[in-house]
């Protein structure tokens, strides 16, 4: 996919400026004006991590009453079961609550479905199935703020509802004891970008707040709490949500704290993606290698152990767990990268990928739990919206997964567009889940596509690859990057500075690694600076790279590589063409 490429101007006044009212190092204050960042204040607020910046929990919408229900339910010992959802997101938020109401001394226990059998979020048959337990209250974590049909249910079987979630509201909210939600209707919460972990997180909070009967809780209640962080973060990290505002706080500090005293399971965990070797945890570390392992749990349908890891206090528990999570994952690449090549041939062989606005690609037996990956991967290779269905061979109802990519498109409005089309969906504007009846495939695919194309008509569809400044290699000294990264936390919303140079060769010819040769290593030279450079997921830019006979211009981001106690300097490589 070809990207349109934007420098942001060099604005040397405001710049000067902000170096005189801050004394942050010139690099970072002109990154931070190519970020629309321009004042001391700003810069300070923005590059501040402190808790202190996290807002009182009782401002978020639904935790005071949610608080008051929960604290009943724990001093009555009514059982409760936290009920979450099976991705990495909803496991940390479902442990994070568990362990706090168990140090609270309520009668808990934790439910998360197996997403091949039970599907997303609150399931009608499964609350049959814990009130006959004997459940009298139900927490739900990531997910339920659409589920009317199931709060309807739980009324009818006099099981208390409780649900905390942050993704986008239907029409009607499900009649609940409590919501709790950055963007409850009439409320005016001024941050709604928080996870499912993050409220999870502020509802702990206030829980502690309340059995300490003030504002200051008591000590084992504290550790609880900045243990809690480190999960907050893993789950942030994970779903992608903007890095700003509270997030980056939670991002940063549990960051801080996973090195210095995470919980039993993470250790454990840390060691087999062999982060204990690393002398750096920043948010890659979770994305590309404790995040992923998470989810293989919850993607192969074992969300359950994911959880069990992040709660146990056994070592030997949770050393078997984390070998047998890290296994999971390793057959979870090995099923991805088959589902990948089946939708890449399907897409090439039957549509028109530089033409169509968007892809809707089925196959009988895809992995449903590899799907949202794959269509993930295919948006981003593609620049458009991707939608990947895994049909059933016994005739049930097809279930797909959406990412809208890079694309600006808005793919949970373009599903409500094809409303009539589906068993049922939910999401948010760059993912989205659907169920669909493989009948109406066809006429889905049609309407998608004409729902997306109606975005494309009515705003600016150039996919465009925004660059913070023009930098030579030769810039790129340890001090300088170590300047740059005091803008960590990055992630969605504060990604890593990209910057751009020119007129470069290879100093070494490029060549594909990783497993099924997906990556991309090269060296380069500019101006007889040579330095490294890796492509993540790019191993088909192997033979063109080293085919051009010209320069290069290249577009990267810096970054530390520290390993096994030497650190250097090495770009990751976002895109690049020929200089001529």
């Amino acid at each position: 996919m070809k990207r349109k490429w934007r420098v942001v101007p060099h604005d040397a006044h405001r710049v000067e400026r902000l170096i005189q009212g801050s004394g942050l190092p010139a690099v970072v204050a002109q990154l931070l004006v190519s970020r629309g960042i321009y004042d001391g204040d700003s810069a300070d607020q923005f590059l501040s991590t402190k808790l202190t910046g996290l807002r009182d929990p009782q401002e978020l919408p639904g935790v005071p009453l949610a608080t008051e229900v929960i604290g009943k339910a724990i001093a009555d010992q009514t059982p409760i079961v936290i009920y979450g959802d099976y991705d990495c997101d909803g496991m940390t938020g479902s442990a994070l609550l568990y362990n706090g109401l168990s140090l609270l001394g309520a009668d808990v226990s934790y439910h998360v479905p197996n997403r091949l059998e039970e599907g997303y979020g609150l399931n009608q048959d499964s609350i049959r199935k814990l009130a006959e337990r004997g459940k009298r209250m139900i927490i739900s974590v990531d997910c339920g703020v659409t589920s009317v049909e199931c709060a309807a249910l739980c009324r009818e079987l006099g099981v208390q509802l409780v649900i905390t979630d942050h993704h986008t509201l239907g029409e009607t909210l499900p009649d609940a004891d409590a919501i709790v939600h950055p963007r409850l209707p009439g409320t005016s919460y001024p941050f709604g970008e928080l996870c499912g972990a993050g409220v999870a997180f502020k509802l702990a909070w206030s829980l502690c707040q309340q059995a300490a009967g003030a504002k200051k809780v008591t000590e084992s209640m504290r550790r609880y709490l900045l243990q809690s962080l480190t999960l907050a973060a893993i789950g942030t990290v994970a779903d992608v949500v903007p890095l700003v505002d509270e997030n980056r706080i939670l991002v940063a500090q549990g960051l801080r704290l996973l090195a210095q005293d995470p919980p039993l399971g993470l250790i454990e965990l840390m060691k087999v993606a062999g982060l204990d070797r690393s002398g750096t945890l920043n948010t890659e570390s979770i994305g590309f290698s404790l995040a992923p392992r998470l989810n293989a749990s919850g993607r192969l349908g074992q969300a359950q152990l994911g959880v069990e890891l992040l709660t146990t206090d056994s070592p030997e528990r949770a050393e078997a767990l984390a070998r047998y999570i890290n296994e999971l994952n390793k057959n979870r690449e090995t099923i991805q990268r088959s589902v990948t090549k089946a939708a890449q041939s399907q897409a090439k062989d039957q549509f028109d990928i530089e033409n169509d606005p968007a892809l809707v690609l089925a196959g009988v037996g895809w992995h449903q739990g590899v799907i949202g990956v794959v269509a993930g991967r295919l948006s981003d290779k593609y620049g458009k919206p991707v939608i990947i269905i895994s049909l059933d061979s016994a005739g049930k109802a097809a279930v797909g997964s959406g990412r809208s990519g890079p694309s600006p498109i808005n793919i949970h409005a373009a599903l409500a567009e094809c409303e009539d089309r589906l068993v049922r969906f939910g999401g948010h504007k760059a993912a989205a889940g659907l169920t669909i009846e493989e009948s109406h495939l066809e006429g889905f695919r049609q309407d998608f596509c004409e729902a997306v194309s109606e975005q494309i008509a009515s705003a600016d569809s150039v996919v465009e690859l925004v660059i913070d400044a023009e930098a030579p290699l030769a810039q790129l000294n340890l001090k300088t990057v170590q300047q740059i990264e005091t803008m960590e936390p990055f992630g969605a919303g504060n990604p890593r500075p990209t910057l751009m140079c020119q007129d470069v060769s290879l100093a070494e010819p490029a060549r594909r690694m990783g497993p099924g040769d997906r990556h991309l290593t090269v060296r380069f030279d500019q101006g007889g600076k040579k330095i490294r450079g890796v492509a993540f997921g790019a191993g088909d830019w192997c033979d063109e790279i080293n085919a051009c006979e010209s320069a290069l211009q290249l577009v990267y981001r810096p970054v530390i590589n520290d390993f096994n106690g030497f650190r250097s300097v090495e770009v990751h490589l976002v895109d690049w063409r020929p200089s001529d």
